[in-house]
């Protein structure tokens, strides 16, 4: 089974991003998003397999002794190869260091094969549409709409979780960060 570390914005974010998925849907260009059950993140990191109990454990130590964070969120980009659209947040020193130190706490864990989600290797995005399963056109229409209705925002990440990556997602576990 296959896992994701999360990391979750305060509520006001998370709304207007899943605002701007939620507008893709309603054009009718692609709900594949959508159907994913998620809600807007940042992948953290990936496992082939965890204990989840004490991945679990290990979450919840490490999220006491991190504070939330600042989240500025100030461009739109894209996947060509897989035709995904994100938001990209504006990322910093504390942001790198907060994922690197949480893939040394869950070093344990195999994360062969996820090498675009490792350290020095990561690309921080919030996914908006996955429109790889869609119409040819579906990709262009869907950057044309979310270009022009996106505008620069901030907010916080608040949370962290354990996914179960599932179709849909499956949320195991979240835990806020210390205040």
């Amino acid at each position: 089974m296959q896992y994701a570390i999360e990391l979750y914005y305060d509520k006001e974010t998370e709304h207007k991003l899943y605002t701007l998925a939620k507008r893709v849907a309603d054009a009718k260009l692609s709900k594949k998003f959508l159907e994913w059950k998620t809600r807007p993140h940042l992948t953290l990191a990936c496992f082939n397999d965890v204990d989840e109990e004490k991945c679990i454990k290990l979450l919840r130590e490490f999220a006491q002794s991190r504070k939330r964070m600042t989240a500025f969120i100030g461009s739109v980009g894209m996947f060509n190869d897989t035709r995904t659209i994100f938001a990209s947040p504006v990322m910093n020193a504390d942001m790198y260091r907060f994922q690197r130190e949480l893939h040394e706490c869950l070093k344990d864990f195999d994360s062969s094969g996820w090498e675009w989600y490792q350290p020095d290797r990561w690309v921080p995005h919030c996914t908006l549409a996955l429109t790889k399963e869609d119409g040819e056109d579906a990709f262009y229409k869907a950057s044309d709409l979310i270009l022009h209705e996106f505008r620069k925002m901030s907010g916080s990440f608040v949370s962290i979780g354990l996914v179960k990556v599932t179709f849909p997602v499956e949320e195991i576990f979240t835990v806020e960060l210390g205040a």
